[in-house]
């Protein structure tokens, strides 16, 4: 394991040394642009979100009726649209840009491409399909045939949409159903909308200034392009045989492809702005044995456990016993008051935490640093290749193939940092501090933009009760919601995601309790003949619970390096987003709401439910 033991102190001259360091590695790479530095795949770059895998087929728009529409066919989708069938529910339908079913997973076929999450834990409704992972960690491949598993299991290919984007949501008070309108011309109505459209599906690019002069072969991991390559996820990419190849971005993305392409390519270039911490993956066959699944419950039991480890609950057990749940355990352990102290507003409480935090950090991190001078031969590369910033500012990555692939005669590691980044390109490749580095193609592990997609962002028109707009009603206040889910103006209008919920970095497990949450109020609604939609005074009295944690990340996210999680620097919103506790918490709040205050959301009269 590559997380620290309780006698790996850092002194205090070190710990010095370390706070200086990682202040001047966020500064080299604070960018005034900020998040602006991107650009996303539109217009004369809208080939890069192109979907290469299934060929979109003409057909007539629709304009009939169903019971719930739901936005987004990745797993939100899917567990949204299985647990409507667990109720009852007898239209459900999916629209989904991509070809198929499986979300980041239908998009994401890179090289070498995993979760990093235990299978057994990260596939939701393992026992409602009767399948065991194959892997300890899945590749993407068996993701996605399982989210094709779940579909088939709750016949959600009936009525759905693929290859198709939502581009209205209007609410007809008269008719009280939601009008939705496509981007093939469908306008069918819907009693219910539930929104899952994640918040990284939209790929993005680095403005790099004459990245359009280019004249080798680009694309994005998002969008493989096998044509090109040859070979699959496992490998084999013939295609690349003698040819320079770039890659952009050391991510977690860039670390599972970069071990692949260093095989197949004549000659490989990593371009990196910030290095990944890289743990011990320890990937391995499993078995039904391995997991207990010869007993009722047991996939329930294994992820139950994992969510309470590394929410800082504690479990009876570890059933999953990896590098995510040591870490939290050993959290725990030191800091027993860890959920008190970080939302206590006493400031020695809240001193006294952050220090045995930064103490805690600092071993894991020079423990991961000494592991890349352990593996990486020449000195400089593996200088290059040590993350200098808090455990938790990007997120973790583990590998055992990536970092022995800098040993390589064919690969090159182009540190991006002191220029912030690639100056530019040229028709033949790439330049960083003066030097070209030629290559015959890039490819951009550069991820996606978040908060893009969705009603949240605005990119999706949603008009409610008295023709007010969401944005429009959220201008002044920002969102407003109960639970993150409805919100008053806006009935039967159902929203899943991360605003004013909890998290964790399994989100499958949280998708699939909104899932549950969504199911429960749609049949609520039904058996009452009623809407579903909060009062003001209910979202003012969330907004209140919410801001209990507002402040708990701002010390910490305002001294991490550059990304998506402090908006490339420019750190996290001040209103309050998300759930103060754990998400151990926050489900067992919903579950008591459920059984004790849905009433409070459902809103007569409706039309009565014979009419549906």
């Amino acid at each position: 394991m590559n997380l620290p033991h309780t006698d790996d102190p850092v002194t205090p001259e070190r710990a010095a040394v370390i706070r200086e360091r990682y202040t001047a590695e966020r500064e080299r790479r604070v960018r005034p642009d900020g998040a602006a530095q991107y650009q996303p795949t539109e217009a004369e770059f809208g080939y890069f979100a192109a979907d290469p895998y299934t060929e979109r087929s003409e057909r007539e728009p629709l304009h009939d009726v169903v019971d719930v529409a739901i936005v987004g066919g990745g797993f939100g989708g899917l567990l949204a649209g299985a647990r409507l069938r667990q109720q009852g529910v007898r239209s459900v339908r999916v629209v989904e840009k991509g070809g198929d079913f499986g979300g980041t997973w239908y998009w994401n076929r890179y090289p070498g491409i995993h979760c990093d999450i235990d299978a057994a834990v990260y596939l939701p409704l393992l026992e409602e399909t009767g399948y065991v992972p194959r892997w300890k960690y899945a590749p993407g491949e068996e993701i996605r045939q399982h989210a094709v598993r779940v579909a088939e299991k709750f016949a959600l290919y009936e009525n759905a949409l693929f290859s198709t984007a939502v581009t209205s949501l209007t609410w007809d008070d008269a008719d009280q159903r939601w009008l939705v309108a496509t981007d093939r011309g469908d306008e069918f109505r819907a009693t219910y909308v539930i929104t899952a459209t994640g918040t990284l599906t939209e790929p993005k690019l680095p403005g790099i200034p004459g990245i359009e002069a280019f004249a080798g072969h680009t694309f994005h991991t998002s969008r493989w392009d096998y044509g090109y390559t040859g070979g699959g996820p496992e490998g084999g990419m013939t295609g690349l045989a003698g040819k320079r190849v770039g890659i952009v971005g050391t991510g977690a993305t860039g670390v599972q492809a970069i071990p692949m392409l260093a095989e197949d390519a004549g000659y490989l270039y990593v371009f990196q702005r910030t290095p990944s911490t890289v743990g011990v993956r320890g990937q391995r066959p499993i078995t039904a044995a391995d997991v207990g699944a010869d007993r009722p419950g047991w996939a329930a039991e294994r992820r139950e456990s994992f969510l309470r480890i590394v929410s800082g609950e504690g479990a009876d057990a570890d059933l999953v016993d990896d590098a995510w749940t040591e870490s939290a355990a050993l959290l725990e352990k030191l800091l027993p008051s860890f959920r008190r102290d970080h939302t206590s507003t006493d400031a020695d409480r809240t001193a006294r935490f952050e220090a045995a935090y930064e103490a805690l950090d600092h071993a894991t991190m020079e423990r991961i640093r000494a592991r890349v001078t352990e593996i990486v031969a020449d000195p400089r590369t593996a200088s290059a290749l040590q993350p200098w910033y808090r455990y938790a500012c990007k997120r973790p990555t583990f590998s055992d193939t990536y970092l022995p692939a800098f040993n390589r005669d064919n690969v090159t590691l182009v540190d991006t940092s002191a220029s912030h980044g690639i100056e530019r390109m040229t028709e033949r490749g790439v330049v960083v501090d003066g030097v070209e580095y030629e290559v015959d193609a890039l490819i951009f592990a550069t991820g996606f933009s978040v908060g893009v997609s969705g009603i949240t962002s605005g990119r999706l028109p949603v008009v409610g009760r008295g023709g007010v707009q969401l944005m429009h009603a959220w201008a002044q206040e920002g969102p407003r919601s109960l639970h993150g889910f409805a919100s008053n103006g806006f009935p039967n209008l159902i929203k899943m995601g991360s605003l004013h919920n909890a998290s964790s970095v399994n989100f499958t497990h949280v998708l699939d309790e909104q899932a549950i949450h969504a199911a429960a109020l749609v049949a609520a609604a039904e058996s009452r003949g009623a809407l579903v939609e909060p009062s003001r005074e209910s979202e003012d009295a969330w907004a209140r619970r919410l801001a209990e944690g507002a402040p708990r990340h701002a010390w910490f996210h305002a001294e991490c390096t550059p990304g998506y999680y402090n908006a490339e620097g420019a750190g996290r919103p001040d209103r309050a987003t998300s759930y103060p506790g754990s998400a151990v918490a926050f489900h067992e709040e919903l579950r008591a709401w459920r059984e004790g205050s849905i009433d409070e959301v459902l809103v007569t009269p409706r039309r009565s439910a014979e009419a549906l």
